[in-house]
């Protein structure tokens, strides 16, 4: 049977792929924090199933999601913090029940200088991680809120249907749960939008697609 190594880094020498395969996968539950601000790196986390999310949070409290890790995918705090010794600065948080894989600091120095395919996995997964954080912070300094709010719930919507708390969606955008209470209770009012406790439904998508450009 084929390990996790060879199916997320494929072309990898079998003895390699051997001695990833010999560490410890684990299942993790969802709603568990990995990480907080100020802890340091300790190991490279592979995300085999689920999803882990890596919020900012500011002195108010107010959290902005920086970004998810799927399979496939890096974190870049946890980059950061092996490469370059820095000190988490963000909170992950299983978002899903998650298998993962982690791969030890000492392991990751030694894969990073012997083996180029490793190494170019973590520097494209670092850079495509940095675009997205990028046009982040373009979208929260150029874009209006009630925009970046209509796009975001046209992304999450699964048949007009959209599962998700106020504040999950202030997260998302960056910006405070008032501001998104009041402006759903501005979209309802106007017929664009149903909202319940934790669920939306919309209602005119033609509308809402004209505010999200």
């Amino acid at each position: 049977m084929t390990g996790w190594a060879a199916q997320a880094l494929p072309g990898l020498e079998p003895r390699t792929l051997a001695r990833l395969d010999a560490l410890p996968c684990r299942t993790i539950p969802a709603q568990t924090p990995l990480f907080h601000a100020g802890d340091r790196a300790t190991g490279f986390a592979m995300v085999l199933d689920g999803r882990v999310d890596v919020y900012l949070s500011g002195a108010s409290g107010r959290e902005i999601l920086l970004y998810a890790i799927e399979p496939g995918q890096s974190c870049i705090q946890t980059t950061l913090g092996l490469m370059g010794d820095a000190a988490y600065s963000g909170t992950a948080i299983t978002a899903t029940t998650c298998r993962l894989v982690v791969i030890p600091a000492p392991v990751f120095h030694e894969l990073i200088a012997t083996t180029p395919l490793f190494r170019d996995f973590v520097f494209r997964a670092f850079a495509a991680r940095m675009n997205e954080v990028t046009q982040l912070l373009e979208q929260v300094a150029f874009i209006r809120i009630e925009s970046r709010l209509a796009r975001m719930l046209l992304d999450m919507e699964r048949g007009n249907d959209i599962s998700a708390t106020h504040a999950e969606l202030a997260a998302r955008i960056g910006t405070a749960r008032e501001v998104i209470s009041r402006q759903l209770e501005r979209w309802t009012a106007a017929g664009i939008l149903q909202t319940g406790r934790g669920h939306i439904r919309i209602r005119d998508k033609a509308r809402l697609q004209a505010l999200s450009r």
